[in-house]
């Protein structure tokens, strides 16, 4: 029987398009739960997968047991390199001797996440987490799962598994045992805002990011700021709204009136000063059924004042400047 977590990594490997399907990956693998979890699930999955272990021989007798239960149980390729003094340098070493193995897979975790990004807020002030995918193309695809999760996946399978007996005394073993456990007393929600704090998100320039920490963090009930490129932030005590141009898919939208805003259509929508319902006019237009729910219908509060280039309502001619792109 298919272990109902599989399903929870194969969506994320197609939502992040980590792994062609069926495609070739190797794990690097340490014989621990989240690595022999990424093995085996993506074995199950019907990926075409093989495995690496690098054998730093740090912890001596126990590190070549590691070496041997990786050998044994999935097969991998030990790797043999000399002992470097941080886990950083180790995990980078790890990446450099396996680079020739094709498309690579690490059993990071979302509780891996969840440490990383703790220890980066209090180390440099950072909140810059674990990628999905490194520039050098290794991926995580259990980035969606807990270290929970992954233990009772390997138990569940019968899959055995190596204990690191000194991961209790690193810096991730500090914060995992000591340091969490009193921020999930201080907050239920520790876990979960730790980890959404370390998705991938676009930056903004650090001039432009200032500007707007200003802006949200001024006491004036109402202000305003210059962004640049013809964009303007407004601040109406707790509404942050952008005032300028608008791209929206293929429309370029324009207006020097304040308080204009852009959406789709609403139930009931009506163009102002008219009975006639804004879904009519899209039938009217005929514009075709799959574009109705993305078309722009600007709007001045909650009056409907122009659906871009198909109509305007009385009195609005010209407020709003419209190009759609051939």
């Amino acid at each position: 029987m298919v272990h109902p977590l599989t399903s929870r990594i194969e969506a994320f490997i197609r939502a992040r398009d980590l792994v062609p399907p069926g495609g070739a990956v190797t794990c690097l693998v340490s014989g621990g739960a989240d690595s022999t979890c990424l093995w085996h699930a993506l074995r199950t999955l019907g990926y075409a997968v093989s495995a690496v272990h690098v054998h730093h021989g740090v912890r001596g007798e126990d590190s070549d047991a590691d070496a041997g239960h990786c050998a044994t149980e999935m097969g991998a390729r030990v790797i043999h390199v000399e002992a470097v003094p941080t886990e950083a340098a180790m995990r980078e070493l790890r990446y450099a001797v396996t680079e020739g193995c094709g498309p690579r897979a690490t059993g990071h975790t979302a509780s891996d996440q969840i440490e990383t990004v703790l220890y980066r807020i209090v180390s440099s002030g950072s909140t810059r987490g674990i990628k999905v995918r490194r520039e050098d193309g290794v991926v995580r695809p259990l980035l969606c799962l807990t270290r929970e999760e992954t233990a009772a996946y390997c138990e569940e399978c019968g899959l055995p598994v190596r204990i690191d007996a000194t991961n209790p005394e690193t810096t991730r073993g500090l914060i995992r045992d000591e340091v969490l456990p009193l921020l999930r007393r201080l907050h239920p929600g520790a876990d979960a805002n730790l980890q959404a704090l370390g998705e991938e998100r676009p930056s903004l320039p650090r001039a432009l990011e200032d500007t707007l920490v200003e802006l949200l963090s001024s006491r004036a009930g109402s202000q305003s700021a210059d962004l640049g490129n013809g964009v303007r932030a407004v601040r109406e005590y707790d509404t942050l709204r952008l005032e300028g141009t608008v791209e929206w898919g293929p429309w370029t939208l324009e207006s020097a009136r304040d308080g204009l805003e852009v959406r789709t259509r609403r139930p009931g929508d009506h163009l102002a000063g008219r009975r006639k319902k804004v879904q009519d006019l899209l039938v009217d237009a005929k514009v075709p059924r799959a574009e109705r729910d993305t078309w722009p219908v600007v709007v001045y509060g909650d009056a409907v004042v122009a659906v871009p280039g198909i109509a305007v309502a009385p009195g609005w001619d010209g407020v709003v400047e419209a190009r759609r792109a051939r």
